[in-house]
């Protein structure tokens, strides 16, 4: 409909214009009236209606009373042509702000319209039927081909496959999927047949709640935001009362009526703070929603703008900085070769369910490792496993259990791990050790540069804070490019907080954690940043930006997006209050034709909101390295090794029985 009015109110004005350069007489007077009218009812009509919507249900003065204002004084002296110009390009800009607005919004509104319309469910009997995807009840198992869009939030059952996951998190790299793993509404399955069991209903899924949260968001306004609605409001009622004053002030100065009515009517039109009330919100509503497309979730325009401002990041480590994950870092074999030590000490480490135990097993499978058989199992707490093989008697554990069994660690080979920065898990027979495994958690590829790239763009101090012991700290701290005094070790959580406060000493600082157990730092810190928060509700509700996938980069992104948005706002207000100066300037001492105060007024707002607009095409997205040949070669064989060993884990794990391990 704004469209049809519109273009009514652009015929209105050619009819005029046709009238008023190519008629005469009679005919001239009727057709600039009918094209008048036409202009005044279809641009007219509606922005009167908005702007008394306006004063009586929220007693505010707004812009569209402004132009009808003027819009009525042009009529009133006979300029009703100009009128109708004034109305036209007010029209226009009006409808091309509407659309670019609408364009920011649809950006994340689009998401809905990625949700599959059908799915295949399969019963308990195991048939399987398509069915409307509403129709999804928590706990049904539906299937999904090569191809086919998840339908719903769920857990895999059962197969392995790659999915696309760059609807939700932004990440550009296909991610593993296997029995366990969470898939997200509106991903696709790119290889494998998966069997989902959905785990929530439609109006929770990961799509709702980020269009819910980028919703509020768009709501909760930014402080420069507030700010320039407040000065709006304040100053269309300065502008009114001064163009009644200039009208007097004309009028006195030997004007006659109908020129100093046009010249106030010029005046006000040229004072109008259209373009710098929609600098601000064109620039927020844009970069929140380019955020969004690129898996980062920002709960307002004021945590926007106060990333920007931030010049102090605080990391937790675990999970944030590293995968959270512990992997294999290094092997010592003593009298076997490496192949065979390993072996046995994953045929050991079978029978444990301890974390560690699982790190090794799946070390094992990634080098397709034969397990062998190990029986008479039996965990000590807090030191390692024994067990016999067909070797005889063989144990694993830690420098506890080495100690227990009378073995001496006091080796030139095993040196290397008496760091203290790393687990170690010792294998041996009896007093003798065969041999040594490090095992640390892994730091993110994404994070050492996403920390070079915080510095690059002015972050002044970067701090890790960890719990765990203080040469592991150094170690992680080191491979980041930290100094030793940007590193805190053995923290609990309120150690956190405490500490989050001294370093900022009135300075902005963010906190960047997991969202679930740093949440007491997150709501500390003047902006909090969950990392991995998809699927996390804890972790979207505890902070104030949530990045969807758990790569680093996005953040380094998030940060130059915010101040790349408070360099456009502040680009947005120059150029509005410039432009307002000058035509204020023209229209009271040069006798500023009303037309082009027109022009150079609705000129201005168009392109304070297509600066804005701008940051809808932010690179947020593309922060992902590309994969390599080799590492995607290196991938395959990874995947390979662990589906040829998976199936020997599974059948130790199936003729033991499991106990627990604490190496």
């Amino acid at each position: 409909m704004p469209v049809v009015l519109t273009s009514t109110t652009v015929v209105g004005l050619l009819i005029a214009l046709v009238g008023t350069w190519l008629l005469s007489g009679d005919a001239r007077v009727n057709t600039i009236g009918i094209g008048a009218a036409l202009a005044y009812l279809a641009g007219g009509v509606p922005a009167g209606r908005r702007a008394l919507k306006a004063l009586w249900n929220e007693h505010i003065l707004d812009i569209d009373l402004l132009m009808i204002v003027a819009a009525i004084a042009a009529a009133v002296v006979g300029a009703v042509v100009e009128g109708a110009v004034l109305l036209t390009l007010f029209s226009l800009s009006t409808t091309m702000e509407e659309r670019a607005m609408g364009r920011a919004r649809r950006a994340i509104e689009a998401l809905m319209e990625l949700r599959p319309e059908t799915a295949f469910r399969k019963s308990v009997e195991g048939a399987v039927e398509e069915v409307l995807a509403a129709q999804l009840d928590v706990g049904d198992i539906v299937v999904l081909r090569p191809g086919a869009r998840v339908p719903a939030d769920g857990t895999v059952l059962r197969g392995r496959g790659a999915l696309d996951e760059s609807t939700i998190t932004g990440e550009s790299m296909p991610v593993g999927k296997e029995p366990g793993g969470k898939v997200f509404e509106a991903t696709v399955n790119l290889d494998g047949v998966l069997e989902v069991q959905i785990t929530k209903s439609l109006e929770q899924s990961t799509v709702a709640r980020m269009i819910a949260l980028v919703t509020e968001a768009q709501a909760a306004k930014a402080p420069s935001e507030r700010f320039s609605a407040w000065f709006g409001q304040r100053y269309t009622i300065a502008v009114l009362v001064g163009s009644v004053v200039a009208l007097g002030a004309f009028y006195g100065l030997g004007r006659d009526w109908e020129t100093a009515l046009y010249r106030a009517a010029t005046l006000l039109v040229a004072a109008s703070p259209c373009a710098i009330v929609i600098s601000v919100p064109a620039a927020i509503l844009s970069a929140l929603s380019a955020a969004a497309r690129g898996g980062v979730l920002f709960k307002g325009g004021a945590a926007l703008e106060t990333l920007a401002a931030v010049d102090i990041f605080a990391f937790d480590k675990t999970g944030t900085l590293t995968t959270g994950r512990a992997e294999v870092t290094g092997v010592v074999a003593l009298g076997n070769s490496e192949t065979a030590f390993l072996s046995t000490l994953a045929s050991v480490e079978a029978h444990s369910e301890h974390h560690i135990a699982e790190t090794l097993r799946r070390e094992a499978a990634r080098r397709g490792l034969v397990l062998h058989d190990v029986h008479d199992v039996k965990a000590i707490p807090s030191a390692g496993i024994i067990g016999r093989n067909a070797d005889g008697p063989v144990w694993a554990g830690n420098r506890r259990m080495a100690d227990m069994m009378g073995a001496s660690l006091d080796q030139d080979a095993l040196r290397v791990f008496q760091d203290g920065a790393e687990t170690v898990v010792y294998l041996g027979r009896e007093t003798r050790i065969l041999g040594a495994v490090s095992v640390a958690d892994k730091l993110r590829d994404t994070s050492a540069g996403a920390l070079a790239a915080l510095r690059a763009s002015g972050v002044k101090t970067i701090a890790m804070m960890t719990g765990d012991r203080r040469a592991v700290a150094l170690r992680i701290g080191r491979a980041l490019g930290l100094k030793p005094d940007e590193i805190y070790a053995e923290m609990l959580p309120q150690d956190k907080v405490r500490l989050v406060g001294e370093i900022a000493e009135g300075r902005k600082i963010a906190f960047v954690g997991d969202g679930v157990n740093d949440a007491a730092a997150l709501a500390r810190a003047d902006v909090g940043i969950a990392m991995g928060a998809a699927g996390s509700e804890v972790a979207l509700q505890a902070a104030d930006v949530a990045l969807l996938s758990e790569d680093m980069e996005r953040l380094a992104a998030a940060h130059r997006l915010s101040k790349r948005t408070v360099s456009i706002i502040h680009q947005n207000l120059i150029l509005a209050i410039g432009a307002m100066l000058l035509l204020v300037t023209g229209a009271a001492f040069l006798e500023l034709p009303l037309p082009l105060a027109v022009l150079g007024h609705e000129g201005g707002t168009v392109l304070v909101v297509l600066n804005g607009l701008r940051l809808l095409s932010d690179p947020i997205c593309n922060t992902r390295r590309p994969v390599t040949d080799r590492e995607s070669v290196e991938q395959g064989h990874d995947d390979k090794a662990q589906a040829g060993a998976s199936s020997q884990l599974r059948n130790a794990d199936a003729t033991t029985t499991k106990t627990s391990t604490i190496t």
